[in-house]
């Protein structure tokens, strides 16, 4: 039997990953919040490991309210590095593989052609700051670990655009969404699905690896296929990010190239068209 710890055991994907394994009998997976096990404090990670014998550990667990963070760095630098290094640490001690996400957002979209694992970063947002030094204290203090990198993480758990944009469509008329920030959006099963043969095929070859959906779009795009798929009767108005100031800068352009991990794994991605269907399917059914 695997022993798998994750944290963030109430995120998104961290759902996902209970839906995919609930029927499953190799895999006994311990899952916890903020609440039973806070990854910033290394004493209460330490004694965690020491009483649970972990073989995998699945960092679901991050500061992601990029716009939050711009006025609130030390909380997000907090969870998302100082969290990342002590999983580090205790994953060394006790000889533990750590899966970590990470996002596109470590790079500065200056780009027009998808990122490789191996391009320069350079984040435009304290969230992407603070996810890169949490990478960063990995791969300088660890050996056996998976960075996967995502982009634009949706489901029909937690909250996400998807279900932002299904809400607003139920009181509105009339929705603007910026068009010239372009990326492909990531459903959470599917990544939780790779995350999980990272661990069945007990591959070693450790690394940084890039993970979305196939395709290209922008949010404009995703919004159109989700209110297409819905059969929302609702006028979408392209806009430009300088029409929609936020907080936090985002890259214009973070696609990501899958290259090294559809050879590593010998798997096949998803479009993102063909997954949204299957998302908003559950969420159909999640309703019902």
């Amino acid at each position: 039997m695997t022993n798998i710890l994750v944290t963030g055991g109430n995120s998104q994907l961290a759902k996902c990953i209970s839906d995919l394994s609930v029927n499953q009998t190799k895999f006994n997976i311990i899952y916890t919040d903020y609440l039973e096990l806070d990854i910033t404090k290394h004493i209460a990670v330490d004694s965690f490991f020491l009483n649970n014998k972990i073989d995998y550990c699945i960092n679901c667990a991050a500061y992601t309210d990029v716009d939050k963070a711009e006025s609130d760095k030390v909380g997000a630098i907090n969870v998302n590095e100082t969290g990342a290094k002590n999983l580090t640490k205790v994953c060394h001690k006790y000889n533990t593989t750590l899966i970590h996400i990470s996002t596109d957002f470590v790079f500065d979209g200056k780009k027009n052609v998808a990122y490789k694992e191996n391009d320069s970063t350079n984040p435009i947002n304290i969230y992407g700051l603070s996810k890169l030094k949490g990478e960063q204290a990995i791969t300088e203090h660890l050996d056996r670990y998976f960075i996967i990198r995502t982009s634009w993480l949706y489901s029909e758990h937690g909250n996400n655009f998807m279900k932002t944009m299904i809400r607003l469509s139920n009181n509105r008329s009339q929705i603007s969404v910026v068009e010239d920030q372009i990326g492909t959006p990531t459903f959470a099963s599917d990544l939780a699905a790779v995350i999980l043969e990272f661990i069945t095929s007990r591959t070693n070859q450790y690394g940084i690896y890039h993970y979305s959906n196939e395709g290209v779009a922008s949010w404009y795009d995703f919004a159109k296929a989700i209110f297409d798929e819905k059969k929302c009767d609702i006028e979408l108005i392209p806009i430009t990010s300088e029409a929609y100031p936020t907080p936090a800068k985002r890259p214009h352009f973070s696609v990501l190239d899958k290259t090294k991990i559809k050879t590593s794994l010998n798997i096949k991605i998803p479009h993102w068209r063909d997954s949204l269907r299957t998302a908003i399917q559950n969420h159909n059914e999640q309703l019902s």
